[in-house]
């Protein structure tokens, strides 16, 4: 077309069909609209200059940082979105929504002065779908839409959070109690039981509405949840948003995004909503993608500064509001035996409102859920339950703190009975703390039971 490519460029729209008003008799304003009309609309175009990475770098006359542009290739006839991410020089940084295959330099690019929306509403509700939408379970498409970036609620408006979550589970219940609205980790390394216990969450949650994102799982283990681990009531009651781990990167972030904003549109609704994201390290690998891709130097074991700046972004936006709350749970995927040297795993503890910690040692011994109480920790367990409690669960961790300080001493026999009563109390409570402890997936303990068993194990001794 003889343009340079990479240029911005002016392209004529379509031609408006002539269409004279009749009622109008001033002959001149007549003359005048008709020559209004047939004025040929332009529309302002762009076009790619390179791709780098996962990202596309483009030569646009306008455009804004979270603005969503149209990529239209008139070759491939490739019809797709991307969402500006950042400028540089005069080139537009885009990341595109998904595969980039059949993008050229040819492709033009349009503003569209829309943000990017995600799908949102009831009918999502035992539905399985990917970040923009689509069925991946055979059925009908999904008409709600809702904007992804939303901010979080403004922290002066965010009611106190001062009610028990319910999750089924006696280690949780009992001794790290959860609020309506908290933002809950769930730290481990691979293969400690992270997917179990969420789904032994999701079939105990006293929840209204369930948003479940599976983000970079592998093919062959979404299938197997869905099926194993959540089965038919827990599908039936729940939203699940799924990215494998062979989708683009910034098809990941997008999923995460989408599930946060469908669990928002059902808390609007005055919902009780059970938030799960499976995992949000494979969301920070993907910012790192993204990052990187975008030109950004490595700042902290090879993650960039975005990514550090997004995940608050992302875990802010659950809580209470005046309408209703979303309970929010995050998986993370922990490197080597110290979570503190592990940048992910380290930011993640600073910004939820508690963890909990999987053991591998407990996992090896067949203890599930794995979760090593001395090192996990609820922020609001002190808001939510009542002072009987709170004293019965701190008589249950001193005596299992008794127990990892004296274990060595038991295992070679140096142990004497009668040198310590607190070590004699915590042995004779061994075996029944540990069946407090142990809960099999399909068994469930409601909050009645398992401060009744609380009790009466914070009162033996």
């Amino acid at each position: 077309m003889g343009r340079t490519c990479g240029r911005p460029f002016i392209a004529p729209g379509p031609r408006r069909p002539r269409a004279v008003n009749e009622s109008v008799t001033d002959p001149l304003l007549a003359q005048l609209r008709a020559r209004a009309e047939r004025i040929e609309t332009i529309e302002l175009r762009g076009r790619i200059t390179r791709i780098s990475g996962c990202v596309l770098h483009a030569r646009m006359a306008d455009g804004r940082i979270g603005e969503e542009c149209l990529l239209r290739d008139p070759v491939s006839k490739v019809e797709t979105t991307a969402e500006i991410i950042g400028f540089d020089g005069e080139e537009t940084i885009l990341a595109p929504a998904g595969d980039i295959r059949g993008l050229s330099s040819r492709t033009e690019v349009m503003p569209t002065g829309a943000e990017p929306l995600g799908p949102a509403g009831p009918d999502l509700l035992g539905r399985v779908v990917d970040g923009f939408g689509n069925a991946l379970d055979g059925g009908p498409a999904v008409a709600g839409r809702v904007p992804l970036n939303a901010g979080p609620p403004p922290p002066l408006s965010r009611p106190i959070i001062d009610t028990p979550f319910v999750t089924g589970l006696r280690s949780v219940d009992g001794l790290l109690t959860m609020g309506e609205g908290q933002r809950m980790g769930i730290f481990g390394a691979a293969g400690v039981g992270k997917s179990t216990l969420l789904s032994q969450i999701i079939r105990g949650a006293g929840a209204d509405a369930i948003v479940l994102g599976l983000i970079g799982e592998r093919g062959r283990e979404v299938a197997e949840f869905l099926e194993r681990d959540l089965g038919s009531e827990g599908r039936r009651r729940a939203a699940v948003f799924v990215a494998t781990s062979d989708r683009p990167a910034t098809e990941r972030l997008r999923a995460a995004l989408a599930a946060t904003a469908c669990a928002e549109e059902f808390r609007r609704r005055g919902m009780r909503v059970l938030l799960l994201i499976d995992s949000v390290t494979r969301v920070a690998r993907a910012l790192r993608e993204i990052g990187l891709s975008a030109g950004e130097p490595p700042v902290r074991r090879g993650f960039p500064p975005s990514v550090f700046a997004n995940l608050p972004r992302l875990v802010e936006r659950p809580g209470r509001t005046g309408e209703g709350v979303i309970t929010a749970i995050y998986t993370v995927l922990v490197e080597g035996d110290d979570d503190a040297s592990d940048p992910v795993a380290d930011e993640m503890r600073s910004l939820l409102d508690g963890h909990i910690i999987l053991s591998r040692d407990l996992a090896a011994r067949g203890h599930y859920p794995a979760i090593d109480i001395l090192r996990s920790k609820s922020r609001v367990v002190s808001a939510v339950a009542t002072p009987e409690q709170l004293a019965h669960s701190q008589r249950v961790a001193t005596r299992l703190a008794k127990l990892e300080e004296i274990e060595i001493l038991v295992q070679v026999g140096e142990y004497r009975e009668g040198s310590d009563p607190l070590a004699d109390e915590a042995l004779q409570m061994r075996e029944r703390t540990d069946a407090f402890l142990r809960q099999t997936v399909a068994e469930r303990s409601s909050l009645e039971v398992t401060l009744a068993a609380l009790a009466e194990l914070g009162r033996q001794s």
